[in-house]
């Protein structure tokens, strides 16, 4: 089983910056991809960003150069930097990963989800 830790929401003024934190833990052989999906009241949740095992980063086109996602493998932890953040951003972040659980076999991925962590965006 594995877990995933959330930190670093809150409240934050137009313009500002915040950085989200997402930690896993438990039996992990490898993680694939690493990302962060939100949801706002009322709207579906969306992909916001993810990065590869390789790096390869995809952003969705709102948050284009606002955004930017990283991530430390030998923490299995990844990050996710708001900057010039806009009231439109206020939503429950939730990072995203596709681990490879020790034992398991490559092609048999499972996804974990953290629990969700409130930004609010003031104008």
């Amino acid at each position: 089983q594995v877990q995933l830790v959330e930190s670093g929401g809150g409240l934050v003024q137009a313009g500002g910056s915040l950085r989200l934190s997402c930690a896993a833990s438990g039996y992990i052989d490898s993680i694939d991809v690493m990302g962060w999906y939100r949801q706002a009241p009322g709207n579906e949740r969306e992909l916001v960003a993810r990065i590869s095992n390789t790096d390869m980063t995809n952003y969705v086109d709102s948050v284009k150069g606002r955004f930017t996602v990283s991530r430390d493998n030998a923490k299995n932890t990844v990050y996710l930097q708001m900057n010039t953040m806009k009231p439109e951003d206020t939503a429950v972040y939730y990072c995203w990963m596709r681990v490879i659980e020790t034992g398991h076999s490559v092609f048999s991925p499972t996804d974990y989800w953290g629990q969700g962590t409130h930004v609010t965006v003031s104008s």
